[in-house]
């Protein structure tokens, strides 16, 4: 592999003519730049990225921070799989890369994310799993870092975001469980202190009040968002006195966790026990009975996600004038049988 002295001595030409050549400058003569541009291919030349980003000042890189857990690995789905290639499909028209920032859960997301601004390996980020009050959000903001996070914040202030509509999840799935006849829904929360945890109980105790039914906050079971964390809900919901007909789930795959639990206690979701899960997920389609749950485009809210984040970018904003600086992603309840009796009818 060559490089830009090596390429112009081979060509017998200027450094400057060839680094003009290659970065497309109006005043090289189309010859030049054919001979130049193949002269590169022939001889395998790359160009030095870091040198040329220490120059201009930018990495043309991007950077998407998530959770790192042995659980989220373990548990892994395929959510930040198809974020990325809506993300990637609008971020290669630019050409600009994508990385991503795994923080592990037993550090401080604040600490972990100081370190990479201070290095400044990123143009702009994307930040996932926002918290109640996310300190993230300010220092990206002092920083004059271009970002946007999936998830509001009360430290939101006028920053951009995308958030799934927990709330209207919330609503709908209890909606549906009322109509079926139950009046006793529990529902498995996160127990970290993600935002969108509190937004969902938001959610889920005004449907309840619109209904008429009490909140019960013994329904409200903290578990973490795993597999393992859906066997424990349905561990605890087999404790509880007076046991609840329903349950909704906050993640998708606690509902494979918590079908286990039910069984090994000889109680059949869709029979026993109503189930609404959250979100499509491909493991949980081999469920039985077929799950009850939401649906929604990964690929298109990576694409909403780039777009957001690039109007906030100086150098990109032009190609996206219409972008939305805040925007609630819609679910689709997608009927299955893991709720599907009537528990009036049945009485």
């Amino acid at each position: 592999m060559k490089g830009i002295r090596q390429l112009a001595e081979h060509l017998d030409i200027s450094i400057g003519t060839v680094s003009r050549a290659l970065n497309g400058k109006p005043d090289v003569n189309e010859e030049t730049r054919k001979r130049v541009l193949a002269a590169a291919e022939e001889l395998g030349y790359v160009a030095n990225q870091s040198g040329r980003s220490l120059r201009q000042g930018t990495t043309n890189v991007i950077g998407l921070m998530i959770e790192s857990s042995k659980e989220t690995i373990e548990d892994s789905d395929n959510f930040f799989l198809g974020l990325t290639s809506g993300l990637q499909s609008v971020l290669a028209r630019h050409k600009l890369d994508l990385i991503m920032l795994p923080c592990p859960t037993d550090e401080d997301p604040y600490e972990y994310l100081k370190r990479m601004v201070a290095r400044r390996v990123v143009d702009a980020m994307i930040i996932s799993a926002t918290q109640r009050v996310d300190k993230r959000i300010d220092l990206l903001s002092k920083a004059k870092i271009p970002f946007v996070s999936l998830g509001r914040s009360q430290s939101s202030g006028n920053s951009p975001w995308i958030d799934l509509d927990f709330d209207g999840v919330a609503n709908s799935a209890v909606d549906r469980l009322v109509a079926h006849g139950h009046r006793r829904i529990a529902i498995a929360a996160p127990s970290s202190d993600i935002n969108l945890g509190y937004i969902f109980l938001d959610g889920y105790r005004s449907a309840l009040e619109r209904h008429g039914i009490a909140y019960d906050p013994s329904l409200v079971i903290r578990v973490k968002t795993s597999e393992q964390g859906g066997y424990q809900a349905g561990h605890e919901l087999l404790q509880i006195d007076n046991r609840p007909t329903a349950v909704i789930l906050i993640y998708e795959l606690m509902a494979i966790g918590l079908y286990r639990r039910l069984t090994e206690a000889g109680v059949i979701p869709g029979r026993d026990l109503a189930v609404i899960g959250f979100r499509e997920e491909p493991r949980a389609k081999f469920l039985q009975p077929a799950l009850t749950c939401f649906r929604m485009s990964l690929h298109d809210l990576g694409v909403e996600l780039a777009q957001t984040l690039l109007a906030t970018m100086p150098a990109y904003s032009h190609f996206y004038p219409d972008s939305e600086r805040n925007m609630i992603w819609p679910l689709k309840l997608i009927p299955g049988e893991s709720d599907s009796f009537h528990l009036l009818a049945a009485q």
